[in-house]
């Protein structure tokens, strides 16, 4: 079976979770990846770590025109031959990903969280992460957009072979700027969240949340009201509504756990969640909880945290 993915650079890296996708189509058949955008072949040949055998690149397609890289996408399938397409299920494939599969006429099954079974079942995440699903797929070709951080990343080595390819640019629409995400973690990518509510009390108060983060290599987020009242900047706000994560381990500090809020976290793997009430609906979802003041619990967390680093 043929199988294509389709990956987007950042900053000329490779995302995790693109690795992850990779990874995923490799157990499904033959992968081939396309992308585009500028990226070293030294990066490029990276994906051959986890199971591509072709990488077809446009790198002069250079922005996120998801009108241009359903093109490219299409292109790389008339290519190949592919029968199974794979995207990871973040911002740019929520666009492109629905218009491939309208071109083709083919299933299109969004938030994938394991791989077909031997009857082309794919299990998905439904109700906000709330239940699972079980979708099949009866065209002769599919879309799958992977869940990042659902199947984890193996290296399998083997060696990937370049080429470029091209395709066609829609000039329709034009894409004036973009505001990329800021951090030396991306909150998308982190295996380790620290996010924080309006019990800080102000955005003068963050310097211990990003303080924690730091000494746990961790990304930092925020609720909703928080982002609103621009005490965080929007791309760190995490719910229903902002970015939808799926970290190893989610530090909840001062956030009272709406179902809006939970429905874009419910997917960590721990939860640990520190209130003064100890009635806040988040405990009842919580692996861990602390019921205490976070301007006493976060600084002696920092502390422990600092000590154990330093003994190990």
């Amino acid at each position: 079976m043929s199988v294509l993915v389709y990956i987007d650079i950042t900053n000329g890296k490779i995302a995790k979770s693109a690795f992850e996708a990779v990874n995923y189509a490799s157990k499904i058949g033959e992968t081939t990846v396309v992308t585009n955008g500028n990226v070293s072949d030294d990066e490029l040949s990276n994906l051959g770590n986890y199971g591509a055998v072709k990488v077809l690149i446009n790198r002069s397609l250079n922005d996120d025109n998801p009108n241009s890289l359903s093109k490219l996408v299409q292109a790389a399938i008339d290519k190949t031959g592919a029968d199974t397409i794979v995207f990871s299920n973040n911002l740019i494939s929520k666009g492109v990903a629905p218009m491939v599969s309208a071109a083709l006429k083919a299933g299109l099954v969004t938030g994938a969280v394991d791989l077909p079974d031997a009857e082309g079942i794919i299990k998905v995440n439904v109700f906000s992460g709330k239940a699972f699903g079980y979708v099949k797929v009866n065209t002769p070709k599919r879309v799958i957009s992977l869940t990042p951080n659902s199947i984890g990343v193996e290296e399998v080595g083997g060696n990937v072979s370049i080429e470029e390819i091209n395709s066609e640019v829609d000039a329709r629409i034009k894409i004036k700027d973009v505001i990329k995400q800021e951090g030396d973690i991306l909150l998308t990518e982190a295996e380790i969240v620290v996010s924080a509510g309006r019990g800080l009390k102000g955005p003068e108060n963050w310097g211990m949340i990003e303080e924690l983060a730091k000494e746990l290599g961790a990304a930092t987020a925020c609720s909703r009201p928080v982002a609103d009242i621009g005490w965080r900047p929007h791309h760190e706000h995490v719910g229903q509504t902002g970015f939808v994560v799926r970290p190893n381990l989610y530090i909840a500090v001062g956030i009272s756990g709406a179902i809006q809020h939970l429905a874009g976290v419910n997917g960590s793997k721990i939860m640990v969640v520190i209130n003064t009430d100890p009635e806040a609906p988040f405990f009842k979802a919580a692996d861990y909880g602390i019921v205490g003041d976070a301007f006493e619990v976060v600084p002696r967390l920092i502390e422990a945290v600092k000590k154990f680093k330093a003994n190990n």
